[in-house]
């Protein structure tokens, strides 16, 4: 405790310009928070809600429970308690994330209620962050960790709908549902949850899909299934693995009225979820195909069949959003963002994107196992004037092609580049002293509404 007090004090006698500023206090935040600060490496941490936790704490419903096992969910270094079961509640996890904020005394660096309007890069490759009350700090360098799970996407209906449309982001609590003819759109973890709980308390539970998708179970065996994978196995043999497991649980998706999947496993985030191929067996979820318009309070679906709702709830996903970023440094295609190492930029120093990408299976393990290597490369970034994004591209790396993650691969990964540290290092300084006038390209602020006002000359 005596060395966090005085880690604290020694923080607090800095200037912003010698910290880092962390955008975002959920999971993925904290975690890089805790690794910074075993690193010495000082920061400031700022969230727009009003307490930690991220999604766990404003994006989820009262009922949800993780869909990868308490195990490969936690941090590594801070286990969760015993007492948990293998998928932890919502509320769980609440505790859970403030419990690890309190062990690494992380709230002292935190500002809650603090919203980034705008940040951008100026001279000497500092960085500007914006607030919403108009305050402005120039930072060394900005860890953007907003999450990915609030910039809700809609589909685009044709026709008007009498009843009342919401996202799954909206969905808090059964009553919601209860006692309503409910249509859920898509086939993702939310979407199912959501169908399944309609399935418990709604009059009718439909669950509209454009495409088929893979119900992996839970668990197998009375085992969570992302327990039972271990070492480093190819990607072939895991759906190999996986397309047994779904067979020995559920059988084929005929028997449920459904079409065959048209990709493979894991080419898309899969749906692990034990109950809606359950209640659709027991005529409690009616399996559709996709919409094809609305019609008052009637939905027409591509088969041309036609159903009654009172409430649709579309679990169509989000976008990954910063849209505190100008468009120069706006990066992201579809759901990818084109950074070298996961998180850096070749152009721009001192910006870093971490936990845009999806994984099959929990976060926290990951985020415990990075944190310490990101860590190590803003070190090492403190040594060099080009972005490390650079050297990660003049060494061969190519951009990003997909979200998806294997997260044996990434494991793996990370294990090799501490081993190859030293290597990563010396080219680092190769490629700094062949581009010495490096600079990031200072960019503009955009003037307030009421700086506008001020220049109108009346």
């Amino acid at each position: 405790m005596i060395e966090t007090i005085n880690y604290s004090k020694e923080q607090n006698k800095l200037s912003t310009t010698q910290k880092h500023l962390i955008i975002g206090a959920g999971f993925v935040g904290l975690g890089m928070a805790q690794a910074l600060k075993a690193a010495d490496i000082p920061y400031d941490q700022v969230d727009a809600s009003d307490d930690i936790g991220g999604n766990w704490y404003h994006g989820v419903y009262e009922t949800a429970h993780i869909i990868s096992s308490r195990k490969v969910t936690q941090f590594t270094h801070f286990p969760m308690p015993e007492s948990y079961p293998d998928f932890p509640s919502a509320q769980n996890m609440r505790d859970y994330l403030n419990s690890f904020a309190d062990h690494f005394d992380l709230r002292p660096h935190i500002e809650l209620n603090k919203t980034v309007s705008y940040l951008r890069p100026i001279e000497n490759n500092l960085w500007e962050a914006t607030f919403t009350n108009g305050e402005k700090r120039i930072y060394k360098g900005v860890l953007v960790c907003n999450g990915h799970h609030w910039c809700k996407r809609f589909p685009k209906f044709e026709g008007q709908f009498n009843g009342e449309i919401i996202h799954t982001k909206d969905y808090k609590h059964p009553d919601q549902l209860r006692g309503k003819r409910v249509l859920v759109i898509g086939g993702g973890n939310s979407a199912c949850d959501v169908a399944a709980e309609a399935a418990r308390v709604a009059a009718k539970s439909v669950l509209s899909m454009r495409e088929s998708v893979w119900f992996i179970p839970k668990t197998f065996g009375g085992v969570p299934v992302s327990d039972r994978t271990t070492g480093v196995s190819p990607i072939w043999y895991q759906r190999l693995m996986t397309h047994l497991l779904i067979r020995l649980s559920f059988g084929k998706h005929e028997d449920y009225g459904l079409p065959k999947p048209q990709h493979r496993i894991f080419e898309k985030h899969p749906t692990v979820n034990s109950e809606v191929p359950y209640y659709i067996k027991h005529g409690r979820i009616i399996p559709k195909p996709g919409v094809s318009r609305l019609d008052g309070e009637e939905v027409e679906f591509v088969d041309g069949s036609r159903e009654a709702f009172d409430l649709i709830v579309c679990g169509t996903g989000y976008y990954v959003s910063y849209p505190f970023l100008p468009p120069e440094l706006q990066r992201v295609e579809g759901s990818v963002v084109k950074c070298y190492g996961g998180s850096f930029l070749d152009d721009y120093k001192g910006i870093y994107f971490i936990g845009w990408f999806q994984p099959r299976g929990g976060v926290g393990s990951l985020i415990a196992a990075y944190g310490p290597l990101f860590a190590r490369y803003l070190q090492l970034q403190d040594e060099i004037n080009v972005p490390l994004g650079l050297v990660f591209q003049e060494m061969g790396e190519k951009l990003p092609q997909t979200h998806l993650f294997d997260p044996q691969r990434i494991f793996q990964g990370f294990k090799q580049a501490h081993l190859s540290y030293d290597q990563l290092a010396k080219k680092a300084h190769q490629v700094d002293s062949k581009y010495r006038n490096f600079s990031n390209r200072q960019l503009p602020q955009i003037p307030t509404y009421q700086e506008l006002q001020s220049k109108i000359v009346i």
